[in-house]
């Protein structure tokens, strides 16, 4: 017996280092879930909030196309209202499941800046509806969509801990206007 009581305290230091070592992976295990799992989520924002953008912009790049028409932007491929009302009914109907994945997933604040850019976007929509033939007035909206796509992608940047990025205005070589669509 007397050997028996000798080797427990080895024993126990074995019983010991194994409960810990199993602790130890199991704690590292679960962080490292927690870890992927995070980057899993902020992989699907990502896509979120880039396929919201796609979808926004589509709509935007067919009101420049119809106000070329109407003589409000220069863009070289104008549209008629009239062959554009499909094409920007299929785009709305596009922004509504984006939208609504947007709101699922998407910081409080991302959301409100996407609010802030369709809701420029849709007073675009509405003044080339009304036909209205105003260049100056255009280039206001136009100016208020530029602005609520930064916010929109400043916000983006920051919940998904992203450098700062470029500001999409390009010098143009003739005349050093600047586009920015």
């Amino acid at each position: 017996m007397s050997a028996f009581l000798q080797q427990l305290p080895a024993l126990f230091g074995v019983v010991i280092g194994a409960l810990g070592s199993y602790f130890a992976v199991v704690r590292s295990d679960r962080a490292r879930f927690h870890r992927e799992q995070a980057a899993r989520w902020e992989e699907r924002k990502l896509s979120v909030y880039a396929d919201y953008a796609r979808t926004l912009k589509k709509s935007v790049t067919l009101t420049y196309r119809v106000a070329a028409h109407l003589g409000n932007d220069p863009h070289p491929h104008p549209l008629s209202p009239q062959e554009a009302a499909p094409l920007m009914a299929e785009a709305t109907l596009a922004r509504d499941p984006s939208g609504e994945a947007l709101i699922l997933l998407g910081s409080p604040e991302v959301v409100e800046r996407a609010r802030t850019w369709v809701v420029a976007v849709m007073e675009m929509e509405r003044f080339l509806r009304e036909g209205t033939r105003d260049p100056r007035a255009w280039q206001a909206l136009l100016e208020r969509q530029r602005a609520g796509r930064e916010g929109y992608y400043a916000a983006v940047r920051d919940d998904l801990a992203l450098p700062p990025g470029h500001s999409a205005r390009w010098p143009l070589p003739s005349g050093g206007t600047t586009l920015q669509r």
